[in-house]
């Protein structure tokens, strides 16, 4: 039988296929990968272990009258916790970070130290196909674990409870599934810069964790610490500055990518959110807690959501700008 491959006059002819290749090659590399192994086998067990949880306070969950998700099963086995671990979103706040960043973290610089960048660069490819490649192989290996990770819960909450999903819950899990791989998405884009930037991985890499630990654990308690000097005694103002105050506050935070996928993912996984900022008496006074549409719960989220993607291809702009003008045969 004979092998199937690519020519290179097919790839002269044909650039599509010459990207095609480059991205079959990056994946079945990443499957192979030990380090991604283990991350998809960390995400596998906290999912596993959050879905269990969630399913064992499910009945009282969806049996709470005053919740107004309640009615939100699918929702609920997502969000649902006896405190004891985190729901599977509050996870993978932590989580995505370091699968973007092991997924990214050398894939220029590997290259160059291994002296294979300078045959693949020899062979009738684009130099920004390989970019792209870097790119988009393991958003498709991320993003197919995530829909199967998806399916695994719908499909065993339907054989557990037997009640069908309903479209509006099925609209928010798959917006919080592409949420999700395009906050992994910003993480590797700022990997890949690293690896481009940096000529050894592991320097690349501790800059990219030391990112990651700066926005998830310091860059809230600096905005405490450099607001706090400035703000008045609350005894002092009036209802509408304290509100004004803590609008600030909650303003400087999503600068954090961090925030913005928190704001994004609560907003979605729970209808009744209603907004994500302070809220005065007056606002509240007469307010029905009903759940919110899809298209008004991801209108009030559409804001982080092009924050991340802004900040996505400001890195991926970054990293082609440099990669285009590097010399790589030195």
């Amino acid at each position: 039988m004979k092998n199937p491959t690519v020519s290179s006059k097919d790839i002269n002819s044909h650039p599509a296929a010459a990207m095609q290749v480059l991205v079959s090659k990056e994946i079945a590399a990443h499957i192979r990968s030990w380090r991604f192994n283990i991350l998809i086998l960390l995400i596998v067990l906290t999912f596993g272990a959050s879905l269990y949880v969630s399913s064992m306070g499910l009945k009282d969950a969806v049996s709470n009258m005053r919740d107004p998700d309640q009615s939100f099963l699918y929702l609920k086995l997502l969000t649902t916790t006896d405190n004891s671990i985190p729901p599977f979103h509050v996870f993978l706040n932590f989580l995505a970070p370091l699968l973007g960043i092991a997924l990214g973290f050398d894939a220029i610089n590997a290259e160059y130290n291994n002296g294979t960048l300078t045959r693949l660069m020899a062979q009738p490819i684009y130099r920004d196909n390989l970019l792209f490649a870097k790119f988009l192989a393991p958003l498709i290996v991320v993003g197919t674990l995530f829909i199967a990770l998806v399916l695994l819960m719908i499909g065993g909450g339907l054989l557990g409870t037997g009640v069908r999903i309903e479209p509006q819950e099925l609209l928010r899990i798959l917006g919080f599934t592409l949420i999700s791989v395009l906050y992994v998405a910003f993480w590797l884009s700022l990997a890949i810069l690293l690896s481009i930037r940096f000529r050894q991985p592991a320097t690349s890499a501790l800059t990219a964790i030391g990112i990651w630990l700066f926005f998830t654990v310091f860059f809230p308690i600096l905005v405490n610490l450099a607001i706090r000097p400035f703000l008045p005694n609350p005894n002092y103002i009036s209802e509408q500055e304290y509100l004004a105050y803590n609008e600030l506050i909650l303003n400087l935070l999503r600068l954090s990518p961090s925030q913005l996928y928190t704001d994004a993912t609560t907003t979605l996984l729970m209808p009744s959110v209603r907004s994500l900022g302070p809220i005065a008496m007056e606002q509240m006074v007469g307010a029905i807690p009903s759940p919110l549409s899809f298209r008004e719960s991801f209108l009030m989220v559409w804001p982080q959501v092009s924050g991340l993607t802004a900040a996505m291809m400001i890195c991926f702009a970054w990293s082609y700008y440099i990669f285009m003008r590097r010399e790589i045969r030195s």
